[in-house]
Formats: C-alpha cells, sequence, structure tokens
C-alpha cells in the first residue's frame, strides 16, 4: 500500500497509521506488551511495558530518500522537538527496506530536526540502532 514512494489515498495520517500497526505487530513479535494513549495529546504514540519498565516511543516513518540515507524528521507539532522529558525512544520505520530503528530521545535530540537512516551501511552512526528492539525489552 505504501511501499511505493510515500503516500496512497489518505495521506500522511493514514501512512501514520498504518506505521503504527506495523510497530504494535513488531513489538509484540519481539514479546513486547504495548498501550496505546486514548486520544492524541501525548508526545508518545505507544507506552511499552516489559519487566516492569514503561518507555514512551514515539513512532515515525519516511521514505524520503537523500542520496545514501533516508531522512525522517524528528519534530512535533508546530516544529517543535522532542525532549527527554516526554518520550525516551523514537521506533522510525523505512518503509522501503521494511527496516525499524530504535533510537533513545538522548541519541536523536542531539540533532535538531532531521535524522539520516542508511539500513544498507553497517558503518553509519545510526547503524547500532537498526532493528535494536533489545532497547525496549527488560534489562
Amino acid at each position: 500500500m505504501f511501499k511505493e514512494g510515500g503516500t496512497a489515498r489518505g495521506g500522511f495520517k493514514l501512512r501514520g497509521e498504518w506505521v503504527e500497526l506495523l510497530f504494535m505487530t513488531r513489538a509484540a513479535e519481539h514479546g513486547l506488551r504495548v498501550i496505546k494513549p486514548w486520544g492524541d495529546s501525548s508526545r508518545y504514540d505507544f507506552v511499552v511495558e516489559t519487566g516492569g519498565r514503561f518507555l514512551r516511543v514515539q513512532v515515525k516513518s519516511t521514505s524520503n530518500r537523500r542520496r545514501k540515507l533516508y531522512a525522517c524528521t524528528i519534530q512535533g507539532t508546530a516544529r517543535r522537538p522532542y525532549t527527554a522529558a516526554e518520550i525516551d525512544f523514537f521506533a522510525i520505520y523505512v518503509i522501503p527496506t521494511d527496516t525499524w530503528y530504535i533510537i533513545p530521545i538522548e541519541v536523536a535530540s542531539r540533532v535538531k530536526y532531521v535524522i539520516g537512516l542508511s539500513p544498507h551501511n553497517p558503518r553509519s552512526p545510526n547503524a547500532r540502532y537498526k532493528e535494536a528492539w533489545h532497547l525496549l525489552q527488560a534489562e
């Protein structure tokens, strides 16, 4: 549906809902419990509970390729960056490569508004966060 170049009917809202469903599925495959807050006034999309720990996760996606990487905007409404007081992790889905990145807010907040992801480059700065579901699991 969204694999071929971005958005289909319904635009970004529909794509966001689709990616959230993918996140819930993949998280469940990794044994994580996912809680969806009621409404959409929270700065996070999900709470992941594992081993008595509750982590706030903001889900994003991208199909925007710039040269050798995919660019993902990691700012919220009114171009306001997310903070560690609001979320703990970004879960970013790179649509064309079917790849997830689980990135701590401390790492993501080092960039202003856009983070670059390169799923095919094991030496890229964010390679350690590719499919890093263990970061959301009990320690």
